[in-house]
């Protein structure tokens, strides 16, 4: 018996070993570091125009009454439905109940009164603004319903209430959201280590779906010949928004996975449009024709970018394909610049924010106007420099900038828009465009605004920013394309 029981006693061990050795190696991991690029300025997405705020935010920590999907699609969000009057311009709301902030305040209709009026201030800092324009009243019915009546139809209405920019805040911490940002995602905001990263971790009383991950780290890496090795060592499990110039060094590896899908970022060589000489449509024409698109392609996006000719992404069914207007053309180039009284060229400068696209197009855009006598001094920028002299004062002469913004053609519209672009003809039709729900009817608006921006040669079209995705072969429940700026985590989770 005594025998027996040894055996017994030694199989049991082994068999509790066993178990406990398989618990251990295949236990999911809940945790993630993720790579981003850029530092946002700071963390409140109702207050600034940098896409790297809502790559960390959106979804995440902040919500909206609706949300923008992993294909460019509507969904609900803080709002559960919703009815539209049969003129379009009342739209009432019902909101989900039992939503609190992270802060343990209560979200309900006075929370969506206070966000819409806030954003659409005359002191609002939105960078967004105009998302907000056509609304004229915003009422609580009750604490659970909201009535929002508009000054016109508005066929983007409830899209615009998707963008970043419309997300739900709190009176209580709307103020300090730029440090430590409140809103009612199913993550939380637990630190921000300025210059290395951010933080987030699941918060427990979320009113929707719970999300598998309990801690994220937003590890910032803006060089991209640091993003390869930690990739490569696990020390970063994904990078959804990977440097296409850098990602040929990561395809071979087996233990990735690399998705290459499209975003909505035009990426364009921007021009001052009232600065001398670029006021001058010929300048401008010949500037056009003397940017080589392909060569541009391959040095500043790894090969992976996409041509265009227009502010239209080419996933998009309004899209007009517009890149043979401005072939490359050197001798045409010079004619131009010849017939506006510049036969010898000008001098300018080109001022270029941190991303590759931009540092490294730069160098090569600069390289193609060369060779048509403009010669660009090209000054480097940190974001906040950049916002301040070129976005805001609009102090420069030419820049290259990925909009990544949705569906935002619009923006030439802008009356004090950085690009100093004006032209009734196209300001006629946007805002027929803003009170047109028909779809045939909005495409061909689409269509008449993408030719006139070509035709004007407002700003040098370069190429669709392409989204390089790259994470651990083990996760799934990422985008791979990018319909708007964001890294939504809420259906990401590791596998066995």
């Amino acid at each position: 018996m005594g025998l027996l029981k040894a055996l017994l006693a030694a199989g049991a061990l082994a068999l509790a070993i066993g178990v406990s050795g398989t618990t251990s190696a295949f236990a999911v991991r809940t945790d993630l570091v993720l790579g981003v690029t850029l530092e946002p300025p700071h963390l409140d997405p109702t207050a600034g125009a940098a896409a790297a705020i809502d790559e960390v935010l959106y979804a995440n920590v902040f919500e909206g009454l609706t949300r923008i999907g992993p294909d460019g699609e509507v969904l609900p969000d803080l709002a559960e439905s919703w009815t539209i009057s049969d003129d379009g311009k009342v739209y009432i709301f019902k909101l989900h109940s039992g939503v609190k902030f992270h802060d343990g305040t209560d979200f309900d209709a006075s929370d969506v009164k206070f966000s819409l009026d806030r954003a659409r201030a005359t002191n609002s800092v939105n960078a967004q603004k105009q998302l907000f324009a056509a609304i004229d009243t915003v009422e609580i019915v009750d604490p659970a319903t909201v009535k929002i009546t508009l000054k016109h139809p508005q066929g983007a209405f409830l899209y615009n209430m998707g963008w970043g920019d419309a997300v739900m805040v709190a009176p209580e911490s709307a103020a300090t959201n730029k440090q430590r940002p409140i809103g009612t995602g199913p993550f939380k905001f637990q630190n921000w280590a300025k210059g290395s990263s951010i933080t987030l971790v699941k918060s427990d009383h979320y009113w929707g779906d719970p999300v598998f991950l309990d801690k994220v780290q937003f590890r910032i890496i803006p060089d991209p010949a640091a993003a390869v090795p930690a990739m490569l060592s696990g020390d970063v499990q994904a990078f959804p928004f990977f440097p296409p110039d850098a990602v040929s060094q990561l395809q071979d590896d087996p233990n990735l996975q690399v998705e290459v899908g499209s975003t909505e970022g035009e990426t364009i060589l921007a021009m001052n449009n009232k600065k001398k000489p670029l006021d001058d449509l010929k300048v401008r024409q010949a500037i056009s024709y003397a940017l080589d698109r392909q060569a541009i392609i391959e040095g500043a996006s790894g090969g992976l970018g996409v041509p265009i000719g227009s502010h239209m992404s080419p996933s998009s069914k309004a899209y007009l394909d517009l890149t043979g207007e401005y072939p490359h053309d050197v001798a045409k180039a010079k004619e131009l610049l010849k017939e506006a009284g510049m036969p010898d060229g000008f001098k300018a400068t080109l001022k270029l924010p941190p991303p590759d696209y931009a540092r490294l197009g730069g160098e090569i855009v600069a390289s193609q106007l060369r060779d048509v006598g403009i010669d660009l001094e090209i000054i480097p920028m940190e974001w906040a420099q950049w916002l301040d002299q070129v976005f805001t004062k609009k102090d420069y002469d030419l820049t290259i900038v990925s909009h990544t913004e949705p569906n935002d053609i619009d923006i030439y519209s802008r009356r004090d828009y950085y690009f100093n672009y004006q032209n009734p003809e196209f300001n006629k039709g946007i805002n027929e465009l803003n009170l047109t729900a028909d779809e045939t009817r909005r495409d061909e608006l689409l269509e008449k605004a993408q030719k006139i921006l070509a035709d004007d040669a407002v700003v040098g079209f370069l190429f669709e920013l392409p989204k390089v995705g790259v994470w651990n072969k083990h996760l799934q429940g990422f985008w791979k394309n990018a319909p708007i700026q964001a890294n939504d985590l809420t259906k990401v989770k590791w596998t066995d």
